[in-house]
């Protein structure tokens, strides 16, 4: 069976705060076991694994999400495993997304989209999360600036997911790896800013199909789509 990325609604939309729910997790789950997104409100930082929803709060600790949560954005796909490498002694996340990206272009897939899981030991991990903010047309950045907390995790066990979207697909979802992580214990986590790898594991999946499913609501239609939102995006990231 050919696999697909499923996406609730559109970066730019989030990023210009349409942080009402879509769908709910229970939805999503049907839809994909691996992949990262937000809930309402931007509550918190989803990081979707094994078939299970996980959200970390403002202070980086983590919880499995009730199944009636609600989705504003997300990207979920089946996690298969098709291409596997090892990752040692990266310094920084800069290394970290050049190496998945020389890796993915070996195989020809920089103009696809790709889901991925790093497993591993992490001297490092650099992240944030926020707390949850009823808005309607507050950006996102404004929303993190006003919630937003950042925390250190160091030797620590665990797993990076994310997803890359091809440069020709910015506004639809971010250009490039976007990864979020969820410790071994599965109780720490968030979106990560920066992470250094002693030693892991990564396995990642190329997909051809993608599938958009937008809001229904005639809020959607109030948000002008068309700006290019391309350095909001970045400093929000």
């Amino acid at each position: 069976m050919q696999n697909k990325m499923y996406q609730v609604s559109t970066l730019q939309a989030l990023a210009l705060g349409y942080s009402r729910a879509v769908i709910t997790v229970a939805e999503l789950m049907q839809e994909g076991d691996t992949g990262l997104g937000t809930f309402e409100d931007v509550n918190g930082e989803m990081i979707v694994m094994e078939g299970q929803c996980f959200r970390a709060d403002q202070n980086g600790n983590v919880t499995v999400v009730s199944s009636d949560t609600g989705v504003p954005f997300a990207a979920v796909a089946r996690h298969r495993g098709e291409q596997q490498f090892t990752l040692s002694n990266m310094t920084d996340i800069t290394s970290i997304r050049t190496e998945l990206t020389r890796k993915i272009e070996e195989r020809f897939g920089l103009n696809s989209m790709h889901v991925v899981r790093i497993d591993g030991l992490f001297e490092k991990i650099d992240a944030r999360s926020e707390a949850p903010y009823r808005s309607h047309h507050v950006t996102l950045k404004e929303v993190l600036g006003k919630t937003q907390k950042a925390f250190i995790f160091e030797n620590i066990r665990g797993t990076l997911v994310g997803v890359y979207f091809p440069d020709y697909m910015d506004g639809i979802n971010m250009p490039g790896w976007h990864l979020h992580f969820l410790s071994e214990d599965r109780s720490k986590g968030g979106h990560v800013f920066d992470a250094c790898i002693k030693e892991a594991i990564a396995k990642v999946d190329k997909i051809t199909n993608i599938y958009i499913n937008l809001p229904k609501e005639a809020a959607f239609d109030t948000y002008s789509l068309k700006q290019d939102l391309q350095k909001e995006i970045k400093s929000v990231e």
